[in-house]
């Protein structure tokens, strides 16, 4: 790439590290991006400069027109390289590295021909911003095909010109719902707000990005109108305020500060295109440094690590679940959902039915192909008999939460189970050694903690004890993966990760709420702090049933108290599922009494709700129940909601100080008693930045 440009046949099958040119018959130039020593393609610095330095070239002698495509299999651009950006902060440098990616792709914008992304498979942030500086954009058909702009899941927004041209391309409307959410598009939705030009299949995608380079296109009216109109001067003030209203519903500017600074940034924008990539640098730029989108990113590469366990290779092609209740109905489905054969048993037909009416909700809206939903729903089938047992390459039990009950139903299946075949327990409290005492076969059977609800909750638990395989965690982590959930392995003792750490939480609140403090009060506290439920709404949602039995399994356990409020449970007074329980639900939502005007909580209430929490995560770190601070920060996070802006309890005491921290617990102690005392672990080095 140093040699002087002669012509353009010079890059006919120009093969730079990252970038691969070929010079079509018809004169246009497909240039290919293949990220070398890398699986997917993202943008690195060096990436860009190479590429820079092509376009720079091109715009002296530029062909017929351009086309921009991925040579991977794996999909088009993921985005920035996110680990490069990590060092660039570390480094005080994420201005630079902004400033060049804008200038790379505006110079691609400048090009004097026809530019076309041809885009297939993923197309994330910097991929995006990319197309969004071609002059055309073509999708592929195939489902795999997905357009987005994530930069808010990580504390900041589109900062490569993406939040410059994409309101100016499909109007203001349609660009804040994908960079204020995150959302994806496939190929047709694309299409339809106008982000992409023309949808063609795979297989002749470049060819069609050719002909749209070659031909051009017009776009309609309506499109046109509306870009124009919602970016004006008058459309911006109006539509600023409204935008603000949306995300405050959602998210606080204190936790979540990146949609407002995006708002805010649009809103004021004016002058040519550099001045409005200056400011969109300068508040990314800005963005970058805050706590938040540290600790988002740092969510980021623990969500990674999880979805890294196990590999691929399951060998589990038929499950079995026993127990048709609201969790092994709903693992069932799920399972069926993503292309597993599944047989769900139970004692009486009466309970399968019920199950299979819930999972054809689920496949009704999970499933948005009609045709494609009775070959799903055939999947799942009941098995009153249970006779799916000897087929299955992995039992599932969901059953009563009652050890004597899971053993006895060991007992009748184990001998019918396959030689290579998984038992695993979905229990939510008991420690597993309690249970595989009578197994035959221990190194095959395991905990499978799943969270309710099943759809909702990305977390599964793998739970282990001493005398299970390795292969086993592997080939469970892998079936977790194949579920499109986050797998952590946890140490099989009373309530393993996510219940212990959750229980002193919703224990802490049951009693204040005991002592009179209004659940709303209790609520809005947990909120404030950023939990993205408070825990008396979350104890009736979890239902009071299954908090009493969590309480009865922990409480001896951990030497708490469990309240009145959360010890017994009154018949149909259960929580949401019965419409009534601490507070009434109407609709599936709760109906909180309004706190008086007057109303002002107690100083401490927050700390006595998120203290516990955070004094528990400390004692599982130093039990071992998981390997290190980040498994244990992201299981408390994808399994609580741990709010994912402070970087999960570990991490909250990194950045808060452990003599910070002690101290207040200390406080809660003299005030409240010895539930606050602190748990051992506090002096461990994992807990210092």
């Amino acid at each position: 790439m140093t040699a002087a440009l002669d012509g353009l046949p010079a890059f006919d099958g120009l093969r730079a590290r990252h970038w691969h040119t070929e010079l079509r018959e018809d004169g246009v130039l497909v240039l290919s991006f293949d990220r070398e020593g890398s699986p997917v393609n993202t943008f690195a610095q060096e990436v860009l400069i190479e590429l820079d330095s092509l376009l720079e070239r091109l715009a002296l002698d530029p062909p017929k027109g351009l086309v921009l495509r991925s040579a991977k299999a794996s999909g088009f651009i993921a985005g920035a390289d996110i680990k490069e950006f990590q060092t660039f902060d570390e480094k005080g440098t994420v201005g630079d590295a902004i400033r060049r990616g804008q200038q790379v792709f505006q110079r691609l914008a400048e090009l004097p021909c026809p530019t076309v992304a041809a885009i297939h498979g993923f197309c994330m942030g910097g991929g995006t911003e990319i197309s969004l500086a071609c002059r055309y954009r073509v999708a592929s058909t195939d489902p795999s095909t997905r357009i987005g702009l994530p930069e808010v899941k990580l504390g900041i927004y589109p900062g490569w010109g993406g939040s410059v041209r994409l309101p100016r391309l499909v109007g203001a409307p349609a660009a804040f719902d994908m960079m204020l959410t995150g959302r994806s598009l496939s190929g047709s939705a694309a299409r339809a707000i106008g982000l992409v030009d023309k949808t063609a299949e795979p297989a002749v995608l470049v060819d069609t990005a050719a002909a749209l380079a070659l031909r051009g296109a017009e776009r309609p009216f309506k499109q046109r109108f509306t870009a124009w109109a919602s970016n004006t001067w008058l459309a911006r003030k109006i539509l600023a305020p409204m935008l603000v209203k949306q995300v405050a519903r959602k998210a606080k500017k204190d936790h979540y500060p990146a949609p407002y600074a995006l708002i805010s940034t649009w809103e004021r924008a004016s002058g040519g295109v550099q001045a409005l990539l200056a400011a969109e640098r300068k508040s990314v730029v800005k963005l970058s440094g805050t706590p938040t989108a540290r600790n988002l990113i740092r969510v980021f590469f623990l969500q990674e690590r999880l979805k890294g366990q196990g590999g691929k290779d399951h060998k589990i092609k038929h499950v079995h679940v026993v127990g048709a209740g609201v969790m092994g109905g709903d693992i069932a489905a799920w399972s069926a959902y993503k292309g597993f054969e599944v047989t769900l048993s139970d004692r009486e037909q009466r309970f399968i039915d019920g199950a299979l009416e819930r999972a054809q909700a689920l496949f009704a809206k999970k499933v948005k192909d009609e045709a494609k939903r009775p070959a799903v729903a055939a999947r799942l089938k009941g098995d009153l008999a249970g006779d799916g047992v000897k087929d299955a390459d992995l039992v599932i039990e969901a059953i009563i939460e009652k050890p004597e009950a899971k053993r006895e139903l060991y007992d009748a299946v184990e001998p019918q189970l396959k030689p290579d075949a998984l038992l695993t327990t979905n229990t939510s409290s008991i420690p597993l050694d309690e249970l595989r005492e009578h197994i035959r076969r221990p190194a095959q059977f395991a905990g499978l903690h799943y969270f309710n609800p099943v759809a909702l909750m990305p977390l599964v638990e793998i739970i282990r004890h001493d005398r299970m395989a390795p292969e086993t965690e592997q080939r469970l982590a892998a079936f977790c993966r194949a579920l499109d959930k986050l797998p952590v392995p946890v140490a099989g003792t009373p309530g393993f990760l996510v219940n212990r750490v959750l229980f002193p939480y919703m224990l802490e609140a049951g009693t204040a709420f005991a002592e009179g403090i209004p659940g709303a009060a209790i609520d809005k506290a947990a909120v404030k702090f950023g939990m993205p439920m408070g825990p008396i709404e979350l104890i009736d949602t979890v239902g009071l049933d299954v908090a009493a039995g969590v309480g009865a399994e922990l409480a001896p356990f951990l030497g708490l108290t469990v309240p009145a409020a959360l010890a017994g449970v009154e018949p149909g007074k259960r929580g949401k599922k019965d419409g009534q329980g601490l507070y009434k639900w109407e609709n599936g939502r709760a109906q909180k009494p309004e706190l008086a005007k007057d109303y002002k909580a107690p100083a401490d209430l927050e700390d006595r709700l998120i203290l516990p929490m955070v004094n528990e995560a400390v004692a599982c770190l130093h039990d071992g129940v998981v390997a290190d601070g980040d498994l244990l920060d992201a299981g408390v996070i994808f399994g609580t909601g741990f709010a994912p802006f402070r970087g999960g309890p570990i991490q909250y005491v990194r950045e808060t100080g452990v003599d910070n921290v002690l101290t207040r617990l200390k406080q809660l102690q003299a005030r409240y008693g010895e539930r606050f005392a602190p748990r051992p672990g506090w002096d461990s080095p994992a807990l210092r930045p």
